[in-house]
């Protein structure tokens, strides 16, 4: 397995397993001189981490993340940061009775198919628990952006059917977090939160969107071609576990308009270049206009749900499975810092 890397400039490279000892990584080409909120970088990490709430998972891991290298009384060397996240209440147990199952729609078959084995525990490296890693990159990404005032904010814009109702531009981003699933309009969060509970209850699971919004970012930052804004943010996002789909600006709904409806047009704003809408969503040829960068990522329903199941084993026996593990009924109000984490590592990338 040799794709543990993301990014040019900025490289995460990260290891470990769901159920093993400790996951970790490296982050090199962090530059020298950046004073680390350490603190900062933890409350990421618990805006990730399972067993935060009633909403998610009852794996309980602490994930305080161990700094190994790269940090010298608190501030960048500009050498590789390596760092460590134990695993403390991984319960291998519950998975001993699949050990020779293929999950519906998990990648047990397909790492089979690659690696001629598996590790059947929760999903090894395919699982979820790598993305701590990447909120920990992330999450430096994000101190290295704050010296340039690019802001980045995600939250859930939609459970299932139940959807907020404003453009972003109309919601007051602070509320983010003052509820646990992390959606900035009030009574559409209680709504989601009554939904995720009754989910739980079945058993079963549901999936949603993210909304993702980058601010601050000057014009001109990015690369045409192949290193695209857009196309490295989608690769980042498609990257996430469950995601299923990528769109940035006006995305899928642009395809309904004219040309004319869907162009933006340049005006001029106390002399600096603006567009009159934003449909292009801050990026125009991979490369940066000024405007807000605005972006959607779909989740599908977590694919391990606490129901009966038909399947098969190795052999191509057929089975029932059923399953005894703990399980997000919906990934979406821990995956907000993954998105946020995601796309600073993009973005950061262009500045290093």
């Amino acid at each position: 397995m040799a794709s543990n890397t993301f990014g040019r400039n900025l490289k995460l490279t990260t290891f470990g397993e769901s159920h093993g000892k400790a996951i970790g990584g490296i982050l090199d080409g962090v530059p020298a001189g950046i004073s680390l909120d350490f603190d900062a970088i933890q409350l990421e990490l618990d805006r990730r981490r399972p067993g935060q709430s009633k909403l998610t998972t009852e794996r309980n891991e602490t994930d305080i993340v161990q700094f190994l290298s790269g940090i010298f009384e608190g501030t960048t060397t500009g050498t590789p940061i390596g760092f460590m996240i134990p695993n403390k209440d991984h319960q291998s147990g519950d998975y001993s009775n699949i050990k020779e199952v293929f999950r519906p729609s998990h990648a047990d078959y397909t790492y089979y198919a690659k690696y001629h084995h598996y590790d059947y525990r929760g999903g090894g490296r395919s699982s979820a628990r790598e993305t701590a890693n990447w909120v920990v990159g992330g999450a430096i990404a994000k101190q290295i952006l704050k010296g340039k005032k690019i802001v980045i904010k995600a939250w859930v814009n939609r459970v299932q059917s139940i959807e907020v109702p404003l453009p972003y531009s109309q919601l007051d981003l602070s509320n983010i977090e003052n509820n646990l699933v992390r959606c900035p309009h009030e009574e559409t969060a209680e709504s989601m939160m009554q939904l995720i509970e009754e989910i739980k209850q079945e058993g079963d699971s549901v999936g949603g969107t993210i909304q993702c919004l980058i601010q601050g970012l000057e014009p001109g930052i990015g690369d045409p071609i192949f290193e695209k804004i857009n196309a490295n943010l989608g690769k980042a996002m498609l990257s996430i576990n469950a995601v299923k789909g990528f769109e940035i600006g006006s995305g899928f709904a642009g395809t309904y308009l004219k040309g004319s409806e869907h162009n933006d047009i340049f005006i001029s704003d106390s002399a600096t270049m603006r567009t009159d809408t934003n449909f292009s969503g801050g990026i125009q040829g991979g490369i940066s206009n000024g405007e807000d960068v605005i972006m959607k990522i779909a989740f599908k329903p977590v694919a391990t749900i606490n129901k009966k199941q038909d399947s098969i084993n190795k052999f191509g026996k057929k089975i029932v499975l059923n399953p005894k593990g703990r399980h997000d009924p919906c990934v979406l109000p821990r995956a907000v810092a993954i998105v946020e984490a995601m796309a600073a590592l993009v973005i950061a990338d262009y500045y290093c």
